[in-house]
């Protein structure tokens, strides 16, 4: 047990290390490989508390797919040494700001919603959340599943735009 909360503490650390590097750096490569690592180390906590099915989702469709799709593009649309403007320190100070009211509103209402009358004591299987994920009925997630798919086909053709650069810009010949 002791064992599990160092993990997650150490997991916790660097998450919190690479969220902050991938919005403060200059350079558009390191904010996309940061973001990856952010990604990586959400599959960890996955793996800490048992969701092995999650886990690997989180692995292979975003670590493995849609960061994979972001470098591919910065690299075949901008130069690699690109430099992102840097931010005024009025605007850190205001962001970081509505961030704390968004997470205190956000751990506030965590902790007043009773989970324990949704999740109760039965063990859920893979098979289980397969039916789930393709269930119309009340519980069911065919609508957020859908969701997902159409956001994965967005960042798919949002991809090839990038890559495809000034050959979808039309001119103006008049």
């Amino acid at each position: 047990m002791m064992g599990a909360k160092i993990i997650f503490y150490i997991l916790a650390g660097l998450m919190i290390l690479f969220s902050i590097l991938s919005v403060t750096t200059t350079r558009v490569i390191r904010a996309a490989v940061y973001l990856l690592f952010v990604m990586i180390l959400l599959a960890g906590f996955y793996f800490l508390v048992g969701y092995n099915f999650l886990a690997g989702v989180q692995l292979t469709v975003y670590s493995g797919g849609i960061a994979v799709l972001i470098v591919i593009a910065i690299l075949l649309v901008h130069n690699i040494e690109h430099r992102l403007e840097q931010i005024p320190t009025f605007e850190y100070l205001w962001k970081g700001g509505t961030l704390l009211a968004g997470a205190i509103l956000f751990l506030t209402t965590m902790r007043q919603f009773p989970f324990e009358r949704i999740v109760g004591t039965e063990q859920v299987s893979v098979s289980d959340i397969g039916v789930k994920l393709l269930t119309l009925g009340e519980g069911g997630f065919v609508l957020p599943f859908e969701v997902v798919s159409v956001l994965l086909l967005a960042v798919m053709i949002a991809a090839i735009i990038i890559s495809k650069g000034e050959k979808f810009k039309t001119e103006d010949n008049d």
